[in-house]
C-alpha cells in the first residue's frame, strides 16, 4: 500500500500530516522532498544505513575522440558542447541517460558514476537528500520507490513538478493537503489536475481550517472531489510544530488524526479490493 501526501504549494502542512499520519497508522514514512527533507525533525529516527545515489556521467578518451560532435547532437539536455580541442561536459545538466555513450561512433566515452545525493534508512523511515547545487532530485526519488517494499506514506515535494510525478508513480491513493487561502485553492486545483491525469484515487484534507471560510469545501463539492477532513486552525498546533514535536502528542489533535486514520483505512479497503 502506497499513500502519497502532496500539496500544490509549500507551507500547507503536508509534512505535518504525513509524519503524524504515518505514526498513527503505523506505516513507514518516506521523505521524497529531497531538496529540503524535514520529516526527521518530528519523527527523530535512528539512522541505520546511508546509501549514496549516483547518475552516470560521460568521460572522454582523448586518444579515441575525433571531435566529430555526434555526442552533442544526441544529448537532449544541452549538457555537452564541442569546443576547439575538447568536448565540454556541464555535469549539472547531465541526466545520465547514456545517449552520448551509445551514440559515439568511436567508443570514446566511458560512463563514470557521480554522487548527487544519498538515502538514509531507519526503522520505518526513509529519507532522500539532494546534494547542494544539484538540480535533479528525480533519480533519488526513483531509488526510494525501488527500495520501499512495505506499506508506507510518501511525503512528496511541494508543487506539481516532475519530482512530484515520480513520487506519485505506483500510488494507490493520494491525499491532497491545502489551506483556506486563494493561493492554496489555486494550487490545489493544479494538484487535482495532476492526480486525475494519472488516474490516482484521491481526497482533500484542509489544514488550518476556519469555520467562516468555506472556499475549499465549496470547490470540492462543485468539482465532485472528496473532502476528507478539516484540521482546525490552532495556536497550540503552531507552537507544537515549532518545537519539533508531533501534533498527536496533543490529545485533541491525536483524536483528529485517529479520525483521519479511520477514514483512510476505509478508503484503502475499497481501493485495494
Amino acid at each position: 500500500m502506497k499513500i502519497v501526501v502532496i500539496s500544490g504549494k509549500g507551507g500547507t502542512g503536508k509534512t505535518t500530516l504525513a509524519t503524524n499520519l504515518s505514526k498513527v497508522m503505523n506505516l513507514s514514512y518516506v521523505d521524497c522532498d529531497v531538496e529540503e527533507p524535514n520529516g526527521h525533525i518530528f519523527l527523530k529516527p535512528l539512522i541505520e544505513t546511508t546509501k549514496p545515489v549516483t547518475i552516470p556521467n560521460p568521460v572522454f578518451d582523448s586518444n579515441k575522440c575525433i571531435l566529430c560532435g555526434k555526442c552533442t547532437e544526441f544529448c537532449q539536455f544541452n549538457a555537452l558542447a564541442k569546443v576547439l580541442t575538447d568536448i565540454k561536459l556541464f555535469s549539472s545538466l547531465c541526466h545520465g541517460c547514456g545517449a552520448c555513450f551509445y551514440g559515439c561512433p568511436e567508443n570514446a566515452i566511458e560512463e563514470v558514476p557521480r554522487v548527487i545525493g544519498h538515502i538514509e534508512v531507519g526503522k520505518k523511515f526513509y529519507k532522500g537528500s539532494l546534494n547542494i547545487q544539484e538540480p535533479m532530485g528525480g533519480p533519488i526519488i526513483s531509488e526510494l520507490n525501488q527500495m520501499v517494499h512495505e506499506d508506507a506514506i510518501f511525503d512528496a515535494p511541494p508543487g506539481t513538478s516532475c519530482s512530484v510525478v515520480k513520487t506519485l508513480e505506483g500510488a494507490n491513493y493520494a491525499i491532497l493537503v491545502t489551506e483556506p487561502t486563494q493561493f492554496g485553492l489555486h494550487d490545489l486545483k493544479l494538484a487535482v489536475e495532476l492526480v486525475r491525469s494519472m488516474k490516482i484515487p484521491f481526497g482533500v484534507i484542509e489544514n488550518r481550517s476556519l469555520e467562516q471560510v468555506d472556499m475549499v469545501r465549496s470547490y470540492c463539492k462543485e468539482a465532485s472531489i472528496e473532502y476528507i477532513y478539516a484540521l482546525p486552525f490552532s495556536r497550540t498546533a503552531a507552537s507544537t510544530y515549532a518545537t519539533g514535536k508531533l501534533l498527536i502528542e496533543d490529545i485533541n489533535f491525536n483524536n483528529h488524526f485517529r479520525n483521519i486514520k479511520d477514514i483512510i483505512n476505509k478508503k484503502m479497503k475499497g481501493v485495494l479490493s
